[in-house]
């Protein structure tokens, strides 16, 4: 005979010094907050609210709750032809099956914020005091293009659990109290506590990374970061890659002698880690074949054409033009940067794409199961006089069943000699290993390039690489890699949670 199993329905919400959001005296504290404007962040939260659906996922449910809110476009599929951001998304930064298990700290919550293309300022309760958290309470609360997630300890509101994750959704004046939007709803219900409490409740120490607490501000920015290219950990050889370009191109710099920009090139293309693609890609417009037809949406329309513009960019730059000359004379020693610059056939990685994107359209990214691209064929689209749009065409094999897969790809300004073998073919067509390095290489911290010997040499390369003189739409791009490459190389180091005075912009 089996035993019934234990089980928990709820806790009972420790009053004071809590008030249920549901309770007469907190139904009172929402509508003299909302009389005094310090609830309009709060209606675009509700809209999103949702439960954690692990007991560990309290900053992962936070996080998807405020994007959402936001109306962040996370730029791939969740499930069927829905975009839309959900825990199961947000891994960048930590492998779901370790979040499950320890949750996630606060740094690395940060981490995953900013690459989901949000605005962030985070801050641990030491470098800020109670007034200047006031102020960013009311901040948030008397807008809706602002939210705050607050990482605080359970004990001081004498409820059960430790370290906890949730959103602020409002603030009473004259009360000094705030609404916090407990995302482990199967526990504790919305509730109003004292803004000093929650204060005292986020300076503590949080003993997985011995780093106080705090809040962090999430907004939307002025345009979708990351149009062209992100940075990607999902593939194991990530960490490695990522000490390579912060680490050891700098000591490569310093310990060879260099003469020219070639050599420069040399030096860091031919030490590059296996599986140095799998890090930086760029991002494909993927659809159902049956969802598209011949037709683009407008919204279709603007990310192919900001796409576009990125690449042309890219391509402008004196940068992409050495880099594009150095791959077309490389050898056979070379295999890293020839296994790149040969990835440049377009109907091989759309290939790949159309499989990636039958996963997400799915619902399965990352499973098991096996997706096999049968066939591609790349075509023309023009439609209502617009300009052409080379459309990828996929046919996606799992098991017995199929998926047509579109895969929009952006066009440069121009189409060179498409005859040749070389790696510079089809420059200007879409992205490839040219754009993808030198989009790279101008990510890379400015320091890196300091040990350089000759100064001529460096005076060129700095030139070269710098982000000043780019234009806005490409340096945002570049700063947005530079920032994603600054905080993965802290996850790998474990120190994300150091250095979160400044904004991360």
């Amino acid at each position: 005979m089996k035993m019934a199993m234990a089980g928990l329905y709820k806790r009972v919400l420790p009053s004071p010094p809590a008030v249920d959001f549901a309770s007469s005296d907190g139904k009172q504290l929402f509508i003299e907050a909302i009389q005094n404007g310090t609830m309009e962040g709060f209606y675009r939260l509700i809209s999103y609210f949702q439960t954690q659906s692990e007991p560990a996922y309290c900053g992962l449910a936070s996080l998807s709750m405020v994007l959402n809110a936001l109306a962040i476009d996370p730029g791939r599929k969740w499930k069927g032809p829905w975009r839309w951001f959900d825990e199961s998304m947000l891994d960048c930064c930590e492998p779901l099956e370790k979040v499950k298990e320890k949750g996630i700290s606060f740094g690395k919550l940060v981490c995953l914020a900013y690459c989901a293309g949000a605005k962030v300022e985070a801050f641990h309760s030491n470098q800020k005091t109670l007034d200047d958290f006031r102020n960013f309470v009311v901040r948030c609360s008397t807008s809706d293009d602002c939210h705050m997630i607050s990482s605080y300890h359970r004990a001081t509101f004498k409820q059960t659990g430790t370290g906890h994750f949730s959103p602020i959704g409002g603030y009473h004046a004259g009360r000094d109290m705030a609404l916090i939007l407990d995302v482990a709803r199967f526990k504790y219900p919305p509730h109003w506590v004292p803004l000093t409490l929650l204060w005292e409740a986020m300076d503590n120490v949080d003993e997985a990374t011995g780093q106080l607490r705090g809040f962090m501000l999430i907004s939307r920015p002025h345009r979708d970061p990351g149009l062209l290219y992100t940075l990607s950990c999902k593939h194991e050889s990530w960490v490695r890659v990522a000490k390579y370009l912060m680490d050891d191109i700098s000591n490569l710099m310093k310990s060879e002698d260099l003469k020219d920009v070639h050599k420069v090139l040399s030096a860091v293309f031919s030490s590059l880690p296996s599986n140095f693609g799998e890090f930086i890609k760029w991002i494909a417009e993927v659809r159902r074949r049956e969802d598209g037809g011949q037709n683009l949406s407008q919204e279709e329309k603007g990310r192919l054409a900001l796409k576009e513009e990125v690449l042309k960019q890219v391509q402008e730059t004196g940068l992409f033009k050495h880099v594009a000359s150095f791959l077309s004379s490389v050898n056979s020693c070379c295999r890293n940067i020839l296994a790149l610059s040969h990835e440049n056939n377009l109907p091989d990685i759309a290939a790949g794409v159309c499989c990636q994107g039958a996963e997400l359209l799915a619902g399965k990214f990352g499973s098991s199961e096996s997706y096999c691209c049968r066939e591609t064929c790349v075509t023309t689209l023009k439609a209502n006089g617009d300009k052409p749009i080379t459309l990828v065409s996929g046919t996606v094999v799992n098991g017995s069943s199929e998926q047509g897969v579109d895969v929009l790809v952006p066009s440069g300004p121009k189409k060179l000699n498409c005859c040749g073998s070389s790696a510079t073919c089809c420059i200007g067509m879409y992205p490839a290993g040219n754009d993808v390095l030198t989009a790279l290489l101008l990510a890379l911290p400015p320091e890196t390039w300091s040990g350089i010997k000759d100064e001529k040499l460096l005076h060129e390369i700095n030139s070269l690489v710098s982000t000043k003189n780019l234009p806005t739409l490409l340096q945002e791009e570049v700063l947005h890699l530079r920032r994603q490459l600054h905080l993965l190389k802290k996850c790998q180091e474990n120190k994300v949670d150091e250095d979160l005075g400044a904004p991360l912009c």
